[in-house]
């Protein structure tokens, strides 16, 4: 609680005290009231409770602990990429991808005023990402924050003229500030994906698309990941997303991060998979949900 900005942490409370009184209807998110993982989970779970998290680490743990049914938690964004940290807290876990959301992300420049008068602005680093040409055109230097409507709290904490927050517009309200500036991210097609996480898988109901997200080391030899790929061509599983990060600083244990179309269970897509674990030192399925958008 005290990791938020004071005028935050009236809000914090209340809803950490709902979300306390129904675990069973609570739903986890990274930030202060008002930040884009609040907005993506009101979207997601109208009739749930908020429980804001400081950090990814927290929200996860508020579900492992059960104090939460599940949370949402952003994965990529359109225009800045993947989230830091989310490939490695993901496996990590012990939770299960139940589900996912698309939210289209809407920047607003928040502060006490005016806008000539602003230096520097604070926000996600995914947000200042994304922002990260209009900034420079304004001369307003980026300073990074754990999440957007926190920096807004913080912002009206401060009450310094010189320092504004990139958030969602609705943080201004919640904080007592003035919009600087509205919808300033450097692209109109600012999304970003976000899975649900939850204890234990669940049923998928409806015949819609489904997608299955995995993590995966492949062996130490030549051509290995080529040779894994295979599996998935000539079984004609769709692979819509490939990612590799490293883990431990040896920059040779290449880990790799997939989604793909289908789940365990369908042919073609068990044949692949037992392809990519005979040329994988070990493979760990996430998780498989209804597609919430689609592909291609």
């Amino acid at each position: 609680m005290e990791n938020f900005a004071a005028p935050a942490r009236p809000l914090v409370a209340a809803m950490t005290a709902a979300a306390a009184a129904e675990p069973h209807r609570a739903v986890a998110f990274q930030g202060a009231p008002g930040a884009n993982s609040h907005v993506a989970m009101r979207e997601a779970f109208p009739d749930a409770l908020p429980l804001p998290c400081f950090d990814f680490a927290d929200a996860i743990d508020a579900v492992r602990e059960g104090r939460a049914d599940c949370a949402i938690i952003p994965i990529e964004n359109s225009l800045h990429g993947r989230v830091a940290d989310i490939h490695f807290l993901l496996p990590e876990s012990g939770l299960v991808i139940t589900g996912e959301h698309f939210l289209t992300v809407r920047h607003a420049l928040l502060g006490i005023g005016p806008m000539d008068g602003v230096r520097e602005a604070m926000s996600h680093p995914q947000a200042l990402g994304q922002c990260r040409h209009w900034l420079r055109a304004h001369g307003i230097r980026p300073v990074a924050y754990p999440d957007t409507a926190g920096a807004a709290a913080m912002v009206a904490e401060r009450a310094d003229p010189g320092v504004a927050a990139l958030a969602p517009a609705a943080a201004a309200e919640l904080y007592g500030l003035n919009m600087l500036a509205d919808d300033i991210a450097d692209a109109d097609h600012n999304m970003t994906r976000f899975v649900v996480l939850a204890r234990g898988s669940r049923p998928i109901e409806g015949e819609g698309a489904v997608m299955t997200t995995l993590v995966f080391e492949v062996k130490n030899v030549p051509a290995a990941l080529y040779k894994a790929m295979g599996g998935f061509a000539t079984n004609g599983v769709n692979m819509t997303k490939l990612e590799s990060y490293q883990r431990g600083g040896s920059f040779a244990a290449t880990e790799f991060y997939a989604d793909i179309e289908g789940r365990p269970g369908d042919p073609a897509v068990d044949r692949a998979l037992e392809e990519l674990g005979f040329h994988s030192k070990w493979v760990r399925v996430l998780g498989s949900y209804p597609q919430a958008r689609k592909r291609g």
